[in-house]
């Protein structure tokens, strides 16, 4: 093994300072910073080899170290060489360290190597392989993941082409790869390519190691990223755990720039002529060339992708849970004066002692839940039809009234001082409602928009309003957007045109 060149340099000092300055070997060690035990071992080593001072010319530093620190002879007795194969691979297991399998090895192998010979040979053995496949990744701890690319054109019968995106999923310590094409790289693709691959595998590993793509992290940090609260709930329903890699940092998702660069080779490059006309035929042929892939021999390795993860990885991951992640959004809105928060632009009802308090809304395909300070507070059914309210009974307050200091009395009273058109349309509006709080969020509007347009201008929407037929506050804010508050209404507009005159007229002479 060649030694550190510092080390050749120390005992060209030592001898120089030894037999050139005359100093003791205490004397050298303090002035050279090194321990006696080095100083006596150096000129030890040079007395036997018969280097002295001045070094001969031409002796440089390998020449030093081969005569100063001759190699030892090979040994007479035999020894068994370890499989370095299974030696890589069982690293990997959790909590197994070289000198278990040293141990074991010189169980099975008495003339075996000692644990120093053992450890270097291993790492020149290790030295020769990828680098991909230096990484000490243990079994079944990080699923790494990321979009390629390339995308996959699909060419839909009568209908323009659009370009897919390919999802792939490496295991650190197998190289095991799922991969799918999918419609997008939003948070619902992103979500459903997690919960295939995890159904895929069978189990679930111990990390994810996402990308800073905004549907898994939606703000990037070195400490303390701040990951998408939906793909966050996913991994606590798994029991995983996500530890994005940090940005601009390619080296902590290794796996995943390989991976995506061994789909990319592979996967897309071989289905390069092909024409697809759906995602689903896409899919099919990308799990054909998935399963040659994740069966194809490594190049330095022995076995393949799937057998090193029947074998590794799938017994130190976690089982699957009995149900499938439901897929879900979250929202933080503000319980308005109605005591309703908007999702969707269809309201829901919260306990009125919430009105002014941010919540957190939980949205799937089939239900609203509503949760403050963590506990849920409310559950509605999921409803599609927008402008709508979805209104619990208990929730409402005694007298219909959301809190104490409003009452549909106080918001007449308040429109009253922008006019009476501007009244009478916000009791219109709170009477058309099954309860005059689900008019409140309407009213306010209107009346909040003299803030932006003079109260003339108001009054005279809210009366244009009224004579169309228009209760909400839409109408109004469209009234005003387009200066229509000032036109004629139907009723106003004088008739100018003069009298027909044609024969087909019978007149009055005809009744008589």
């Amino acid at each position: 093994m060649a030694r550190p060149r510092t080390a050749m340099r120390d005992i060209r000092e030592v001898l120089r300072l030894k037999h050139e300055a005359g100093l003791s070997e205490r004397q050298i060690a303090r002035s050279m910073r090194l321990a006696p035990s080095t100083v006596h071992r150096y000129l030890e080593r040079a007395e036997r080899a018969g280097v002295g001072w001045p070094l001969p010319a031409g002796l440089d530093d390998a020449g030093l170290e081969a005569v100063l620190f001759p190699p030892l002879p090979p040994s007479r007795v035999p020894r068994t060489p370890p499989d370095y194969g299974w030696v890589h691979r069982e690293l990997r297991r959790k909590s197994v360290t070289l000198q278990l399998l040293h141990l074991e090895y010189k169980q099975a192998c008495p003339d075996g190597f000692q644990y120093s010979q053992f450890c270097e040979r291993y790492r020149q053995w290790a030295g020769r392989v990828d680098l991909v496949m230096r990484h000490q990744h243990r079994a079944g701890d990080k699923l790494f993941v990321d979009y390629a690319g390339h995308t996959i054109p699909i060419h839909p019968p009568g209908a323009p082409a659009w370009q897919a995106e390919l999802f792939v999923a490496v295991l650190g310590a197998s190289n095991y790869t799922f991969a799918e094409a999918t419609a997008s790289q939003q948070l619902p693709c992103w979500i459903g390519s997690h919960v295939r691959c995890f159904e895929a595998m069978g189990s679930v590993p111990a990390l994810l190691v996402p990308d800073n793509l905004r549907s898994g992290v939606r703000r990037s940090h070195r400490y303390e990223p701040l990951l998408n609260r939906t793909y966050a709930e996913m991994a606590a329903h798994y029991g995983t755990a996500i530890l994005p890699a940090r940005a601009g940092k390619p080296r902590d998702k290794a796996k995943a720039e390989v991976g995506v660069q061994i789909a990319e080779r592979w996967l897309l490059a071989s289905l390069r002529n092909e024409r697809f006309t759906s995602l689903a035929e896409a899919n099919t042929a990308i799990a054909a060339k998935l399963a040659w892939l994740d069966n194809r021999p490594f190049a330095k390795l022995d076995g393949t992708r799937r057998l090193v993860f029947e074998q590794l990885d799938r017994p130190a991951m976690r089982p699957l849970p009995t149900t499938r992640y439901e897929f879900a959004t979250w929202t933080r809105p503000k319980v308005n004066i109605d005591y309703h928060v908007d999702v969707e632009r269809h309201y829901y009802s919260t306990p009125y002692q919430l009105v002014g308090h941010r919540v957190d809304t939980r949205v799937t395909e089939h239900t609203v839940e509503i949760f403050f300070q963590g506990r849920r507070v409310a559950s509605h059914r999921r409803s599609h039809v927008k402008g709508r309210h979805s209104t619990e009974p208990g929730h409402m307050p005694e007298r219909h009234r959301a809190h104490l200091a409003w009452s549909p009395q106080r918001l007449i009273a308040w429109a009253q001082r922008t006019g009476p058109a501007t009244a009478e349309l916000v009791e219109a509006i709170m009477t058309n409602r099954p309860h005059p709080e689900q008019g409140y969020r309407s009213c306010l509007g209107i009346m909040r928009l003299s803030r932006r347009y003079p109260q003339p201008r108001v009054e005279a929407a809210c009366r244009r309003a009224l004579a169309i037929g228009a209760r909400s506050y839409r109408s109004v804010e469209s009234i005003l957007a387009h200066n229509l508050e000032a036109t004629p209404l139907p009723s106003d507009e004088p008739d100018n045109d003069p009298p027909r005159q044609h024969t087909g007229l019978r007149g009055p002479t005809y009744y008589r």
